[in-house]
């Protein structure tokens, strides 16, 4: 088991990625690291990074932010309750601990937004404690070397791994060992096509040895997706534009879209404009047509939305036809709001 860990922390120290929330002992802002790399590669999440650790030095900063700032800074990262949850977790911080960042694992672990890798990730590298961390990166390392068919995604699984994970840990050296594995994981033992004849632990791998790198780790489930299909009412008069808030019943709380009729299948233009939705909502309104986009695909981990854009000009003003969730603004100030990457994507071709 030592032989394990000092060999991933030679490794590391001769391979690791200049990153900078690794040069900190700072909680909060490797907290803040560890949010945004949730779902998200390193080189998407450095700008963010950055962005937030500077407009946001410290937690109490972050706390006393307004939320749509919040928001607006996150715009394009995905996974939008992570802002949520980090905007939440820092008042707590802000207000029950007085600023300053837990250093119990337990508290840790309690705030909004961390769960147990997160919490060990933050004990280990803030503060040296001996928590042994298990992301996606982890479970490869060990499954391969190990010969785990466990899967992954099952309880069993998931304890056989962390007990694991806490027999290997270089308890002495928390930090280093969590911190060499992981990286061992995002640039060695990758997904697909691992160079493995330079792999720091070969010697010992027994995915490697009986030659089943492509069948290990195992995952049970697969993950169902669904297909929706959203025609979004661009309604415009004399320069401004309705955009509508989401609410927590559904993708992307809190950003701004614009009014929406799902349907359950794709529309021809025809069959959309005869349909009871649209005359539901349109009324007796008076409008043009101003243009209608190609579908756009917009793919989620658990959904495939398409997408369609209906520019619709109004002879008076649409304030008794939008929801209630929904403020008219001037179509120069749409940017100003967050939206989700697939509303952004059309306004940078349509409301530049």
């Amino acid at each position: 088991m030592k032989h394990f860990s000092e060999k991933i922390i030679a490794w590391y120290d001769q391979n690791k990625r200049d990153l900078p929330w690794r040069n900190t002992k700072d909680a909060y802002l490797i907290w803040l690291s560890e949010i945004i790399l949730q779902q998200t590669r390193v080189d998407q999440g450095m700008d963010y990074y950055l962005k937030f650790a500077k407009e946001f030095p410290t937690v109490k900063h972050l706390a006393k932010a307004d939320n749509e700032k919040v928001m607006k800074l996150w715009q394009g990262l995905g996974y939008y309750s992570r802002a949520r949850n980090l905007h939440t977790t820092a008042k707590i911080i802000s207000e029950k601990y007085h600023g300053k960042f837990p250093d119990e694992y337990s508290d840790i672990l309690s705030l909004k937004g961390v769960g147990n890798y997160t919490a060990a990730a933050i004990a280990s590298f803030a503060f040296n404690k001996p928590y042994a961390v298990v992301d996606g990166n982890v479970y490869r390392v060990l499954a391969r070397v190990f010969g785990i068919e466990s899967p992954i995604d099952s309880t069993q699984g998931k304890k056989e791994f962390e007990t694991l994970a806490t027999e290997l840990l270089d308890r002495k050296k928390p930090a280093s060992h969590n911190q060499a594995i992981m990286e061992l994981g995002a640039l060695q033992c990758k997904p697909v096509n691992p160079d493995c004849s330079i792999c720091a632990l070969n010697t010992m791998c027994f995915a490697y040895s009986k030659k089943r790198i492509n069948e290990l780790p195992v995952k049970a489930k697969k993950t169902k997706v669904r297909n929706r299909y959203f025609n979004y009412i661009v309604l415009l008069h004399k320069g401004t534009v309705a955009i509508n808030k989401r609410s927590e019943k559904d993708i992307w709380t809190n950003l701004y879209d614009f009014p929406l009729i799902e349907t359950l299948v794709e529309l021809a233009e025809t069959d959309f404009l005869n349909s009871e939705e649209w005359k539901g909502f349109i009324k007796k309104n008076k409008y043009t047509i101003k243009s209608i986009s190609t579908p756009y695909k917009h793919i989620l981990s658990h959904q495939n939305i398409y997408a369609r854009f209906w520019e619709i000009d109004c002879d008076k003003p649409f304030n008794k036809i939008i929801p209630k969730t929904a403020i008219v603004v001037k179509e120069k100030d749409i940017h100003k709001y967050a939206v989700p990457r697939l509303i952004e994507n059309y306004l940078k071709k349509h409301m530049k």
